[in-house]
Formats: structure tokens, C-alpha cells, sequence
């Protein structure tokens, strides 16, 4: 009987989305297409978008360390990804325009992937090729004062680890760049949505925003260390407030 109800509350929340989706598109493209100033208002409809879903389907937020981010400073924000939900979390907790990695496949979904193609690199995982177009895009978003969102983990964590084995992609882009990482935990997440459920429940988000970690001196090592230096203080994080 409860999975029923949530079905029904899932199909519910479902239908919000999308209708919201329809409604906001061209609010959200039409300043991308206009201007590469239209940020700030793509932005205000796209979190829009994601409030009143987020409202409507009874998940609140909760966000702690926002005063770890400088305004007009770019980094790069890394994050554990243990569900679906994670995707309007982030747009309305970054208080900037971002621009994310996204796999390649979102990007044929109609409507979602026109819209969020236009802040998001897409990426086929599998192809070495694809992986080095998507950071030499994220360099030129970095280059132009823009911060960027990246799943160190490279997909959604199903399983029972803290964090699964992060590629390197996003260190070694901080190294090259010199821009900051910021360990976002998102915790709740897979509360609202379960891991390897597809059906939703309401519930509370939490997020913790740390300091952000400066990229040590380019050397063989740098990557490596940066990103074992990462893994730790999100897994820390992740641990502390869970």
C-alpha cells in the first residue's frame, strides 16, 4: 500500500516537473541564445524552475558554508552523486552561474537536453576523445570566470561506499587552470529518491559547502594529490554531518 501511494506521488511530482519544464524553456534558452550576458536571468528561471518543483513536491533544502564561496571567484565544485534529485539541487544552492558535465545521453531527452545543453558539456564517459573535448570546454568556461560542476565519482552511486573512485578529470583541470575545488556533500538526496529507485518520497535535502582547496604547484604528483586531498575532506564531510 505505501508503494503505491508513492507511485502515485512520483508520477505526481513527474508530471510537475515537465509541466514546469514547458513552462520555463524558453525563459531559460532564450537569454542564452540572446546574449552571453543572459546569464543572470537564464539562471533566475532555471532556479525558478526548480523551487516550485521542489515546493510543490514537498523537498526542502537546508544549506550550510555558502560563506565559503567569494562572489565573482570561480571554482570548481565536486560532489557526491547518490541520486537523481541531486540535478535541481545544485542550481539552487550555487549561488552563481555554473556550467556542469552531463552524460552524453540526458542530452537526447526532448525539451530537457535543448535547455540544459546550453549550461551543460556533454559527455560520452566512454570515449577518451569525448572526455578531452568536455575539459578543454570546461577550461575555456573557467578562462572566462564561470565556476563548473563535476561528479568526481563519474556516475551515480548505487552502492553502500561512502564514495566511489574518482577520475581525475576535474583535478587535473584544477591543477592546469589553477582554479580552486569546493567539496560540496549533498546529503538526503537518496532519501528523497533511493538509490536505484526511480520512485520519489518527500523529505530534506541537506547540503555543506567546505572551504575550498587550492590546486598545489603543476609536478607528476599534483593530480594525485589533489584529488586524494579531495576525496578526503568530502568523504570527512560526508561522515560528519550523515
Amino acid at each position: 500500500m505505501i508503494k503505491f501511494f508513492q507511485w502515485i506521488y512520483t508520477l505526481y511530482s513527474a508530471f510537475l516537473f515537465i509541466a514546469l519544464m514547458l513552462t520555463f524553456a524558453l525563459p531559460v534558452l532564450v537569454p542564452l541564445l540572446v546574449s552571453e550576458r543572459g546569464d543572470k536571468v537564464a539562471f533566475f528561471f532555471l532556479r525558478s524552475w526548480a523551487s516550485i518543483w521542489s515546493f510543490l513536491s514537498g523537498i526542502r533544502y537546508e544549506v550550510h558554508g555558502r560563506e565559503n564561496i567569494l562572489p565573482g571567484k570561480p571554482y570548481i565544485y565536486i560532489f557526491n552523486h547518490r541520486s537523481f534529485v541531486d540535478a535541481p539541487v545544485i542550481p539552487m544552492v550555487i549561488p552563481q552561474e555554473i556550467r556542469a558535465i552531463g552524460k552524453k545521453e540526458l542530452s537526447k531527452i526532448p525539451v530537457f537536453g535543448t535547455v540544459i545543453g546550453r549550461l551543460a558539456v556533454w559527455v560520452d564517459r566512454g570515449d577518451a576523445e569525448s572526455r578531452r573535448v568536455s575539459l578543454e570546454k570546461l577550461i575555456c568556461f573557467l578562462n572566462q570566470g564561470k565556476s563548473v560542476v563535476v561528479a568526481p565519482e563519474g556516475t551515480r552511486n548505487d552502492s553502500r561506499e561512502i564514495l566511489l573512485p574518482f577520475q581525475k578529470g576535474a583535478f587535473r583541470l584544477s591543477v592546469d587552470t589553477g582554479v580552486p575545488i569546493l567539496p560540496m556533500a549533498i546529503l538526503g538526496a537518496d532519501k528523497v529518491m533511493a538509490r536505484g529507485s526511480l520512485l520519489l518520497r518527500p523529505g530534506k535535502v541537506r547540503v555543506y559547502f567546505s572551504s575550498p582547496i587550492s590546486p598545489p604547484t603543476p609536478s607528476e604528483t599534483a593530480v594525485n594529490d589533489l584529488l586524494e586531498k579531495s576525496r578526503n575532506r568530502l568523504e570527512a564531510m560526508i561522515v560528519a554531518h550523515e
